[in-house]
């Protein structure tokens, strides 16, 4: 998910595109922006990096693992048709 860093810079980027009359409204604008972003991202099903990252050198280890025993497997099938 999105860490509170990128969400206060994305909030700041928002806020410093009001225009000046309404710099008044900015503090409160920004507020509500970072919020309205952790709100909306929070229902959405992401994962952070870290998890991403994690996950990926289990895949990569789970099929490793897999082509090994397929080989495995292979080779057994073979002796028994060619004993």
């Amino acid at each position: 998910m999105f860490e509170p860093p990128q969400l206060d810079q994305l909030a700041d980027r928002l806020s410093k595109s009001i225009p000046p009359g309404l710099n008044h409204f900015k503090e409160d604008l920004e507020k509500n922006v970072h919020a309205l972003l952790q709100t909306a991202l929070s229902k959405l099903d992401l994962v952070s990096r870290e998890e991403f990252e994690v996950q990926k050198a289990v895949l990569a280890k789970t099929r490793a693992k897999l082509e090994e025993l397929e080989k495995r497997v292979a080779a057994l099938e073979q002796q028994l048709l060619n004993p």
